[in-house]
């Protein structure tokens, strides 16, 4: 069921997502070659905490797994829930997406953000890059009236051309009282209609697209997801408000 969200539920969103858009814009200038990412996830567990709020992944159970981090860390070919470790040291030339939720005064804010660690290649740029703009190319269709398939098809429009692999095991979603509400919205067209988009719905819409193949896997410690082919992946998120005057985001500053 698809919840419709009051003026008030949002405004509490906005600032539960203004938190998530404080620590994506101040964890930037930390990652460098050399830190882990225990240190990541204890410095955002902190920032989480100031605000008054609660990391929403630490402690979140899927089937019978609790992740056990405030952060999700995914290096490489790591598309999304990677584990901060001490053990997990960036260094020059990696990529990382972090992806970050709280919870604040019973609603939840979620988002992500894929950052180059010190000099990159070319090819990983233009990988953060198609994603990073496949994100807003998404937004764009989430107006009132128009359905959940017109972000899928929007951004497999834009990026099945460029060559890369877009991610279907997994998806964006509605968000508010729960951290994954429905609708899924997927990020390539499956040729489904979709339901249409009503003002007051929230949405996390979150492209993950790959350097090789769209195939993923998930590694032994039952949450890592990484590419199939070991390519590189990226991954960008936000939260956003279906209004009458068109998309808000409202993980920004």
């Amino acid at each position: 069921m698809i919840i419709i969200k009051t003026n008030e539920e949002i405004k509490i969103m906005r600032e539960a997502n203004r938190i998530i858009a404080v620590i994506l814009a101040e964890i930037e200038d930390m990652i460098t070659p050399g830190i882990n990412t225990y240190e990541l996830d204890q410095w955002a567990e902190k920032r989480i905490v100031g605000f008054n709020a609660k990391p929403a992944f630490k402690g979140y159970i899927s089937g019978n797994r609790i992740f056990p981090a405030t952060l999700c860390t995914s290096i490489n070919e790591e598309v999304v829930h990677g584990i901060p470790s001490r053990n997990r040291v960036l260094k020059d030339g990696d990529i990382i997406g972090i992806d970050v939720g709280c919870i604040f005064k019973g609603y939840y804010g979620d988002g992500a953000y894929t950052y180059p660690v010190g000099q990159v290649s070319e090819q990983a740029r233009q990988l953060m890059d198609t994603c990073h703009k496949a994100l807003y190319v998404g937004i764009e269709k989430a107006s009132n009236g128009n359905r959940v398939s017109d972000i899928s098809k929007a951004i497999d429009r834009f990026v099945t051309p460029k060559g890369y692999g877009i991610v279907r095991d997994l998806t964006g979603h509605g968000v508010g009282k729960n951290l994954h509400e429905d609708p899924q919205i997927l990020n390539y067209d499956d040729g489904e209609k979709g339901k249409k988009l009503k003002e007051n719905m929230t949405l996390a819409i979150e492209p993950m697209i790959n350097l090789g193949t769209y195939r993923v896997k998930t590694l032994s410690d039952s949450w890592t997801v990484v590419t199939e082919d070991g390519s590189l992946s990226a991954h960008y998120e936000h939260t956003i408000a279906v209004t009458a005057n068109g998309p808000e985001i409202l993980t920004r500053l």
